[in-house]
């Protein structure tokens, strides 16, 4: 019997392009699977609340709303109600191939010692800015230390299968055992558009004994929407860009060593500070002295964060569904 798999996708403020995205995965050939929606969004077009609608009483789907926005937060709201023993996480802007299912399962039919699996992200954006001819076969071994793996893991180009640090949260797959047994779940103090909490997530996936595989046959397109989706906040507002930084030093101030969270501080304030390549940001004094500002402030947001999990752990969207459900 094939495994049961739960297909999770958290959305926020998205409308056509969320309609074309559950459209594509119900085209999925595998025989055992479920589609949880947990939907971030206050208020639908008409067009797209028919829709879900539809789906919904046809038993397509699982549609799941709640009043407030955080993707990791959705994530763990959708892993609760989630019955399969493999659980895979989609944004709410791709297209995938009607084998991709099954691309994810046959890794974990075949190898136990893996407990989440990567798949390779066909980034609309990165494959518009990059070398056309770029493929990449094995990973340097930069991409297996987490504190340089930032700007040297390319789940984009890479063609090979081999084991990685951490996936990418628009195309990640993970054993149930992961929740349930080992007590894993996303950490919801990672804010704005929750960039690097699906890092912290998988560097935390270390302490359990398994591996993360990455497989490029487990493809997907990502259109990259520039609205919406993981995004509580204007990306191009003060708040993003101090979370920005915030998401990335909470996720290094919990997972690395001394020496290995001096890397990350480094190579974050060359690229995302400096705008050195990969970044290739302006150059300009001023955009320098800004950058700069915001990555001191996210770094001071960070540490005050970790100091306040001394009393309280941050869940705050998982402790808010756990009241409801004792009421």
């Amino acid at each position: 019997m094939v495994p049961s798999v739960s297909v999770i996708i958290p959305t926020y403020g998205r409308e056509q392009v969320l309609r074309e995205t559950l459209a594509n995965v119900l085209q999925q050939d595998y025989p055992n699977y479920e589609l949880l929606i947990v939907d971030q969004t206050a208020q639908h077009e008409p067009e797209t609340q028919a829709y879900l609608e539809q789906l919904a009483a046809e038993q397509k789907i699982r549609w799941f709303r709640v009043n407030w926005a955080s993707l990791p937060g959705a994530r763990n709201y959708g892993v609760r109600r989630s019955r399969g023993e493999i659980i895979v996480f989609l944004d709410d802007d791709v297209l995938l191939p009607p084998n991709f299912l099954q691309m994810h399962v046959r890794n974990f039919v075949e190898r136990p010692d893996v407990g989440a699996v990567a798949g390779r992200v066909l980034d609309r954006m990165k494959l518009a800015e990059a070398d056309p001819n770029l493929i990449i076969e094995d990973l340097p071994p930069e991409a297996m230390d987490p504190g340089t793996a930032w700007y040297s893991l390319n789940l984009v180009h890479t063609i090979k299968p081999q084991q990685v640090l951490t996936a990418r949260g628009c195309n990640m797959s993970f054993r149930r055992a992961l929740f349930e047994q080992h007590s894993l779940w996303f950490d919801e103090r990672f804010q704005g558009s929750a960039v690097r909490e699906e890092s912290d997530f998988c560097l935390r996936i270390r302490k359990t004994g398994y591996k993360i595989w990455y497989d490029p046959t487990a493809h997907l397109v990502h259109l990259g929407e520039e609205s919406g989706g993981c995004h509580d906040i204007s990306t191009r507002s003060f708040k993003y860009q101090i979370t920005f930084y915030h998401n990335n030093f909470l996720m290094g101030l919990k997972n690395l060593t001394p020496i290995q969270f001096l890397r990350l501080s480094t190579d974050l304030f060359d690229c995302q500070v400096l705008g050195h390549p990969p970044c290739c940001k302006s150059g300009s004094p001023l955009s320098i002295i800004s950058r700069a500002i915001f990555y001191i402030l996210g770094c001071l947001a960070a540490v005050k964060t970790l100091l306040g999990s001394l009393w309280n752990d941050g869940q705050r969207y998982t402790q808010l569904d756990q009241m409801v459900g004792d009421m």
